[in-house]
């Protein structure tokens, strides 16, 4: 009788899905359209889009990464989240000046938790594209 024979990974190491994972945090959502999810992935995408645009409509500021303050540079660590959403509004000039509007502290943190959120959505994604989500 034959056995049927498959190859897989030892107990305890998962193999890591790059792809995915890139394009998780490439677009909001892409890891899930990269698996098919189509239903998943618009909703994110429409989300943390939608949170992102608003974030720039209130004028809201960028954290920065050459600063001496940690704070500062975790804040740009959580901006840098939304993926090309941020890449794309720093290549094309946006950049508010520092105000007192309490509507641009709203922008700010708007801003801050689209990338946080999409940090979350990179998470999920890998933990279907391994099994440990359906």
């Amino acid at each position: 009788m034959a056995s049927k024979t498959t190859a897989q990974a030892p107990a305890g190491k998962v193999e890591l899905p790059v792809g995915v994972l890139l394009a998780a945090w490439l677009l909001p959502g892409g890891g899930h359209f990269w698996q098919r999810r189509w239903g998943r992935g618009a909703w994110l995408l429409g989300s943390i889009g939608l949170m992102f645009a608003l974030g720039l409509a209130l004028g809201g500021r960028f954290f920065s990464f050459t600063s001496s303050s940690v704070v500062e540079s975790l804040g740009f660590l959580g901006d840098l989240g939304s993926g090309l959403l941020f890449l794309a509004a720093r290549f094309f000039g946006y950049d508010a000046p520092v105000s007192g509007l309490p509507s641009a502290d709203y922008g700010t943190k708007f801003l801050l938790v689209a990338g946080l959120l999409n940090v979350l959505c990179i998470l999920d994604a890998y933990d279907i594209a391994v099994g440990n989500k359906a």
